[in-house]
C-alpha cells in the first residue's frame, strides 16, 4: 500500500515509517523539514499540514495516512495556544478533509492517554477535538480511523521534548536530576520500537474504527527509576525532588474524564525498560562526549 506519515520525520513518526518500510508498503513522509533518517524507497515531502493544496497532492493516489504531526510537548501546547491550536486542530482536519476526498482506506491519528485526564491543558484538549472531529468524519462520510493513545514513549531519536530524555541528560552533562514532583507518580514508559511496531499492527481489520491504548507492560514509580539511573551511573548521580504547586502532569492515573472506550494492545516480546535505558543513555552520551573514547556504559568523569 501507499502510506502517507505526515509528521514523520519527528520521534515517533519516523521509527512507524522505517517499520512501514520494512513491511514493503511505499512510504512518503510529509513533515516541515527532511528527516534525518529517511531510508532508501521512502519518498519525502517538504510542507506544513495546514497548507491544504501541499496536503491534497501528498495524500492522492494513497491508502493510509498516518497524523503524527503538530504540538507534541505539554510545556510548548501551554505556552504557545494558539499554535496548538493552528496545528493539532486546523492541520488535522486539513488532513481529514483531503483523506475524504482521495478516499483514503484508513486515517491513523496518533493521541495521547492524556486525553482520559483533567492534566494536559491545551495539549489534552486539542487531541480531544482532534478524536471529536475524526470520529464525525467517520459518521458522516464514512472515513475509516483507528486512534492510537500513547503513553509514555523513549528510545533512540529522541529529543528535549521526550521527559526521560531530558532526565538521562540532565544525568550525563550535570551529574544530578532534578524532579518536579515528589517521585510517586507511576508511568508505563514504552519503548519507541514496540510503539513503532504496534502503530503498524493495528491496519488489521480487527482495529478499523477504534480506539486503541499503546503503552508499557511495565509499571514504575518515578523515584524508582531514577534510582535505578542513578545505580547505571555508578551512583554519581545527585537526586532533587522539588515540590510544585501545580503540575500539568498526571501523577498516578490519567484516567479523569471518560470518552470512547479503547481497546489496549500489547506484544508478548518487548523491549526491557533497563535495556531501553541504557541503549539511550549510549546514544545521549555519544552526542554531548563525542571527543571521548568509551566502552560499554558512558559516563562523565
Amino acid at each position: 500500500m501507499k502510506i502517507v506519515v505526515f509528521g514523520g520525520a519527528g520521534f515517533l513518526g519516523s521509527h512507524v515509517a522505517d517499520v512501514l518500510s520494512e513491511r514493503d508498503h511505499k512510504v512518503v513522509i510529509f513533515d516541515r523539514r527532511e528527516s534525518k533518517y529517511l531510508k532508501d524507497g521512502q519518498i519525502s515531502v517538504i510542507g506544513d499540514i495546514t497548507d491544504q493544496e501541499a496536503v491534497e497532492k501528498a495524500i492522492k493516489g494513497s491508502d493510509i495516512v498516518y497524523n503524527f504531526a503538530g504540538v507534541a510537548d505539554l510545556d510548548e501546547a501551554k505556552a504557545r495556544p494558539i499554535e496548538t491550536i493552528k496545528n493539532n486542530i486546523l492541520g488535522n482536519a486539513v488532513l481529514l478533509e483531503a483523506s475524504r476526498v482521495n478516499a483514503i482506506k484508513r486515517f491513523v491519528f496518533a493521541s495521547t492517554l492524556y486525553v482520559y485526564s483533567k492534566a494536559g491543558s491545551f495539549y489534552r484538549s486539542s487531541k480531544q477535538a482532534c478524536e471529536l472531529l475524526i470520529e464525525n468524519y467517520h459518521e458522516v462520510y464514512g472515513l475509516d480511523f483507528t486512534i492510537l493513545r500513547y503513553g509514555s514513549l523513549y528510545g533512540p531519536r529522541a529529543d528535549e521534548k521526550n521527559g526521560l530524555f531530558n532526565i538521562l541528560r540532565q544525568a550525563l552533562t550535570e551529574n544530578k536530576i532534578i524532579r518536579h514532583g515528589d517521585g510517586e507518580e507511576l508511568r508505563e514508559y514504552i519503548h519507541v520500537y514496540d510503539a513503532a511496531r504496534l502503530s503498524v499492527d493495528i491496519l488489521c481489520e480487527e482495529y478499523k474504527n477504534q480506539h486503541v491504548v499503546i503503552t508499557g507492560n511495565q509499571q514504575v514509580r518515578i523515584k524508582d527509576l531514577l534510582i535505578m539511573i542513578r545505580e547505571m551511573l555508578d551512583n554519581k548521580i545527585e537526586l532533587e525532588f522539588l515540590t510544585v504547586d501545580k503540575n500539568e502532569h498526571y501523577e498516578i492515573t490519567p484516567y479523569a474524564f471518560n470518552p470512547k472506550l479503547a481497546k489496549r494492545i500489547q506484544s508478548n516480546h518487548y523491549v526491557d525498560l533497563g535495556q531501553g535505558i541504557l541503549e539511550l543513555i549510549s546514544e545521549i552520551y555519544k552526542e554531548h562526549f563525542p571527543h571521548k573514547k568509551h566502552n560499554g556504559i558512558y559516563v562523565k568523569d
